[in-house]
């Protein structure tokens, strides 16, 4: 192909806080595709917390990335050669492939999209593994029940805000745990949130759940770890579920993260706390695609993105999730479709 390649990759491994020089660009030819791959360009690309995870060389549920190689994550692209049978020219897909223009790879390791059926930046988020995120580990392991009340942490972030309207769905109480005036205010009037709070105005956010969570708590989704989710657990009815998504409150720091030990907590409350990857329940991501398209269609589920628009801002826009400065899915538009 005549058009130039760019790659970023993993320069260093960060000390705390990624920056901007944690990233390298290089410029890298188009690989001419071999029986059975095709060349998909990128149109958007998903930055995600997760990530700053795999920047640090230490065992975990997915590989680390390697320094002076290319970063990876999920991108939808189309599809510009092919090789394949199945895949022809112009077809939209989805893929865990590298931050690059273009990407040179198996069609095996790809999913084709359907642009007409939803808007291609959403299969990376409400259609994609996010959604998936949210639907199997609110159903599978909280598993609420109406009537119950569910507290959302990083409840405006892209999995937070479709786990809400989610338990909202089966009939239960949401209360929503976020950053700012304006994100609280999002996921109670344009979602349907009972309530939500800010944890970064209020003096006690434990007093502050207690006013919203009467009842107490019988499903809390974490997503943040930390001194939030110390004082969720205070509040745990008996046999209280708790899908464990992530904890972001942590990935940067450099001394630890001490806290309140759990054990107590659970067992006075019986209370099951599991965590959990989006890729535990791969075989059934049609079930829960089709259940997602189906809300969406029914116009019980709302989604929000943030896109920031240039290859070259996606270490940006990386760095900007740990800021808190995305409303729903974070995501780089790369380029527009050609065909």
């Amino acid at each position: 192909m005549a058009e130039q390649n760019e790659q970023i990759v993993l320069a260093k491994r960060p000390e705390g806080m990624p920056s901007e020089e944690n990233f390298t660009y290089e410029q890298i030819e188009v690989k001419a595709p071999q029986k059975g791959e095709v060349v998909v360009r990128s149109l958007y690309i998903s930055v995600d917390p997760y990530m700053r995870g795999r920047m640090n060389d230490q065992k975990s549920y997915i590989e680390p990335f390697k320094v002076d190689e290319v970063i990876s994550g999920g991108v939808v692209g189309e599809v510009v050669e092919s090789e394949d049978d199945e895949l022809q020219v112009g077809d939209k897909v989805f893929g865990m492939i590298g931050w690059r223009r273009f990407n040179t790879v198996p069609a095996s390791q790809l999913r084709k999209v359907d642009g007409e059926r939803a808007p291609l930046s959403a299969y990376l988020g409400a259609l994609g593994l996010t959604g998936l995120t949210a639907y199997f580990g609110l159903m599978e392991i909280g598993k609420p029940k109406e009537g119950e009340t569910v507290v959302v942490s990083g409840a405006a972030g892209a999995v937070g805000m479709i786990v809400g309207q989610i338990a909202k769905n089966q009939g239960a109480h949401v209360v929503g745990i976020a950053g700012s005036d304006e994100k609280v205010d999002y996921i109670v009037s344009e979602l349907g949130f009972d309530a939500g709070v800010n944890y970064k105005t209020v003096e006690n956010i434990q007093d502050a759940l207690f006013g919203l969570c009467p009842n107490g708590v019988d499903v809390y989704f974490d997503n943040v770890g930390g001194e939030i989710s110390d004082a969720v657990l205070n509040l745990l009815n008996s046999f209280a579920r708790i899908p464990l998504c992530g904890a972001i409150s942590s990935y940067n720091r450099t001394d630890g993260d001490l806290g309140p030990r759990v054990q107590t907590k659970l067992l006075k409350s019986r209370a099951l706390m599991q965590a959990f990857i989006v890729g535990d329940f791969a075989e059934r991501f049609p079930e829960g695609i089709k259940q997602l398209g189906t809300w969406l269609a029914e116009g019980k589920l709302k989604y929000e993105e943030t896109i920031t628009e240039g290859f070259d801002q996606i270490p940006e826009a990386f760095l900007g999730l740990f800021e808190g400065n995305n409303l729903g899915k974070q995501l780089v538009k790369v380029a527009d479709p050609k065909y």
